[in-house]
């Protein structure tokens, strides 16, 4: 996916500057500009920065003893003063220096988790019996299956019935959503286009590609490491018990790897560590927050005013910056108790359903020359104002109440639009799944005609 980045999209979108400006130089038409520069705002405003912030905090709160929104205060008063002072060339430079010394960091981690658990084999037989104590609570016993770490927990192709991971959605449903991310969002596409020439677009995809291999081995490893050293506190089932460990009822999966550098590393390592973690998710932030800035102000604020001069387009960047980051710390209790207080199940529960139907129209824009914005909207498709607007206001609001189930049902999702594609493409016409999002379902719609 990374490598289809690098060689077919950059290409092609080398004379613009943000993604939605690429839709309506393709398209011939406003709609789906404003509509895709709207979306990819509250995209970044309730996964990416929340949750980027929110992880952040949790290693300056096991660190220092802070209160959790004193942490988030510190991470962004860092992260934004070299943001809004530097611009896109603060960001490129200062995401090359601390590139090196979170591979630096995290490889001493992973040595130092291995050589405590005892090896490689030590690791797998102690994980399949890492087991809280207490697993109980007044008159009621937790079930085994919410404790016990799962049968065919070190396979990354798993059953498509029993799976919480299935493999047709981590195969198919996550190929679309990497397709979403890598190759239409603007974070990523951004840094592209401030490449000197393609050949340097194609080396930094070639060598992302290459650097997309180390997570499993210096974060998921040492994350399930971490459950063995610290059982109780990382696999605790019982709310009382979670509270006292980490201050959320619903889970503390969350400080598996903050807890591991806090306890595990000697002194001046973990300060090294720490450096590490707040480099990564500064990376991120300030990346982020030079792609909304962009993004809000080439594709909204000068639809506002066409005669806005460039201080200020300035001036409104930084300022939407500022609310942003506000309305983002307005969500993060919601991050904090969404999906069992599991993080990444949070992301996936948002991203799975407004990630597929962005990429199919990415894909159409390139492969369809006779696709235009009339036909999109007559097909009720991607820009249908009616529905799409609504319906992601639900699912938000539905996460906010904690109405979603949680473990693997976005994945399982996009397992089953499988097979829903090949329904609709027998007939355009064929109803939809129950429990779907109609937004998500666009794409089929699309193919299926």
């Amino acid at each position: 996916i990374v490598f289809a980045l690098g060689w077919l999209f950059v290409p092609i979108y080398i004379r613009v500057v943000t993604m939605p400006e690429y839709l309506k130089k393709r398209f011939g038409g406003r709609r789906i500009q404003m509509y895709l520069s709207v979306l990819s705002l509250l995209l970044y405003i309730f996964t990416k920065i929340s949750a980027d912030m929110f992880s952040g905090a949790i290693f300056i709160q096991m660190a220092m003893g802070l209160n959790l929104y004193l942490a988030i205060i510190i991470l962004l008063a860092v992260t934004g003063l070299y943001t809004i002072t530097g611009g896109l060339a603060a960001v490129i430079y200062t995401d090359t220096l601390q590139t090196i010394i979170m591979l630096v960091g995290s490889f001493i981690l992973t040595g130092f988790a291995f050589a405590k658990v005892g090896g490689y084999e030590a690791f797998m037989e102690k994980y399949m019996n890492a087991i809280p104590g207490n697993t109980s609570y007044g008159n009621i016993n937790i079930d085994p299956k919410c404790y016990t770490p799962r049968a065919d927990s070190f396979h990354i192709f798993r059953d498509p019935i029993t799976g919480d991971l299935p493999w047709p959605g981590l195969t198919f449903g996550l190929s679309i959503l990497a397709l979403w991310y890598w190759c239409t969002d603007q974070v990523i596409v951004q840094r592209c286009l401030s490449a000197k020439n393609m050949s340097h677009v194609k080396a930094g995809c070639v060598m992302c590609g290459y650097l997309k291999l180390l997570p499993m081995f210096v974060m998921v490893m040492p994350g399930m490491i971490s459950r063995i050293l610290y059982t109780d506190t990382v696999a605790c089932v019982v709310p009382s018990e979670c509270e006292k460990y980490c201050g959320t009822k619903v889970g503390c999966s969350n400080v598996a790897y903050p807890k591991m550098v806090v306890d595990l590393m000697p002194n001046g390592l973990r300060g090294l560590m720490l450096s590490v973690m707040l480099a990564s998710l500064m990376s991120s932030l300030t990346s982020i927050f030079n792609s909304a800035s962009t993004l809000f102000t080439m594709d909204i604020y000068t639809k506002i005013r066409s005669r806005a001069t460039e201080r200020e387009l300035m001036l409104a960047g930084r300022l939407f910056i500022l609310a942003l980051i506000g309305i983002s710390i307005a969500w993060i209790p919601v991050v904090q108790s969404a999906q069992s207080g599991q993080l990444f199940d949070y992301i996936q529960s948002i991203t799975s359903y407004l990630g597929p139907p962005i990429a199919a129209v990415f894909l159409l824009a390139i492969f369809c020359k006779r696709v235009n914005e009339e036909v999109i909207h007559k097909r009720h498709s991607f820009v249908h104002w009616d529905n799409c607007p609504f319906l992601v206001s639900m699912h938000l609001i539905l996460i906010f109440f904690e109405a979603i189930p949680a473990t693997g049902q976005c994945l399982r999702f996009q397992s089953r639009m499988l097979e829903g594609l090949l329904a609709q493409l027998r007939n355009p016409h064929t109803p939809l799944p129950p429990h779907t999002c109609k937004c998500a379902w666009t794409s089929l719609d699309f193919i299926g005609s």
